[in-house]
Parts: structure tokens; C-alpha cells; sequence
């Protein structure tokens, strides 16, 4: 192991630092019975969003207040959390902005045919997290 990183609690209300765990992948220094203990230890659970992880060199930035973990990483684990970590661009974010405008622009003509293929309501609503109204709206 060459690389530490740090677990961490991000405290109630306190903007997105570092990147989640479960985001990360597996890492070995994550599956031992230390690892697990602090988890129990705070009710919580390795895939939940509040538990996030950052290289050892951003340690400065982890809130005061948020209960930490010292882990030991791999160099290419390290290199995984460093990416994970890393900022997106402006450009990249906004690109993903518009994507989603384009898949999301035109979901009432997609319902439509959805409808028309046969599939219910409900189906629909979980299949894409649109509210059964707004579906049931569309067939007035």
C-alpha cells in the first residue's frame, strides 16, 4: 500500500467534498474489520452518500467537525480516488446539462409511444421517475 486516503462523515448540510465511496469502486483497505467498525460505529453504510473519501493531500479540506478514517490505497487505487476527486470542467458539466435537456425535451412524445405500444401507466412512471399525473395528463 503506498497511498493514504480519508474516510469521512460529511456532516448534515455541508457542501459535497471529495467524492462518495461507493462511487470509487472496491478497495482493499476499505474491507477491513477497522473499516467496518468505524462504519457500524456510525450507523452508516458504505454505499450511502454521506460517506466520502479524499487523498490524503486534500485532508485539509475535510470539515472539522466530520468524523474521519485514515485509509491505506493501492497506487492505483490511489490514482482511482484522485480521478474521482478530481473537479469536473465548467464544459463538460455543461455539456451534461444539455443531454439531459435533449433526452428529457421531447418525454411527452416518448410516452405517447409508450402508450401506444401497450405499456400502463405505472409501468411508465417507474421506468422513467415522471409523476403518474403528469403521464395521465397526457391521454386527456
Amino acid at each position: 500500500m503506498a497511498d493514504d486516503a480519508y474516510l469521512f462523515l460529511l456532516p448534515d448540510r455541508h457542501p459535497r467534498l471529495g467524492t462518495a465511496l461507493s462511487a470509487v469502486g472496491a478497495l482493499e483497505g476499505t474491507q477491513t474489520p477497522a473499516v467496518h467498525g468505524w462504519l457500524q460505529a456510525h450507523d452508516a453504510s458504505d454505499s450511502s452518500e454521506l460517506v466520502r473519501i479524499l487523498p490524503a493531500e486534500a485532508e485539509a479540506s475535510i470539515p472539522k467537525d466530520a468524523e474521519r478514517l485514515p485509509i491505506p490505497l493501492s497506487e492505483e487505487e490511489a490514482l482511482r480516488v484522485r480521478q474521482e476527486c478530481a473537479p469536473q470542467s465548467v464544459t463538460d458539466m455543461e455539456g451534461e446539462l444539455l443531454e439531459y435537456r435533449e433526452t428529457t425535451q421531447d418525454w411527452a412524445a416518448l410516452v405517447h409511444r409508450a402508450l401506444a405500444a401497450g405499456i400502463p401507466t405505472p409501468r411508465i412512471a417507474r421506468l422513467t421517475g415522471l409523476d403518474p399525473q403528469d403521464i395521465a395528463r397526457l391521454t386527456v
